[in-house]
């Protein structure tokens, strides 16, 4: 059973070793010269201020982004439901509308409590 594998796991350690191959072999080509400028934070053409271990994001932030990921991986429900939409039947056309009813109520009760609200 363990022979089986065997393909696998070879392909695995030479995919290792040429991963490590290509990274010993970038080291030694690459250009290194290192300055201040260079070594110093960048985030969106802004000059750092301050400590970057301070830790004041707002969590609205994550709020948002955990929505957005939450809204997507529900709609693509919807595309394996409009293929098989005829064998499915009248039972799985009902039961998607519940379903989108369940998402309509999730986002009515994040936008009451603001979540969707971008400035604030």
């Amino acid at each position: 059973m363990l022979l089986n594998y065997l393909p696998v796991l070879i392909m695995i350690g030479l995919v290792a070793v040429m991963a490590m191959m290509v990274l010993f072999v970038a080291s030694l080509i690459r250009p290194s010269r290192p300055y201040y400028k260079k070594n110093q934070a960048y985030e969106c053409g802004i000059d750092p201020i301050g400590e970057a271990s301070i830790g004041k994001v707002r969590i609205h932030y994550f709020v948002i982004a955990i929505l957005f990921i939450i809204f997507d991986v529900e709609t693509l429900y919807l595309f394996p439901w409009a293929v098989v939409l005829k064998k499915i039947g009248l039972f799985g056309y009902i039961e998607m509308f519940v379903f989108i009813f369940l998402l309509l109520v999730g986002f009515i009760y994040a936008w009451i409590k603001g979540a969707l609200d971008w400035v604030s």
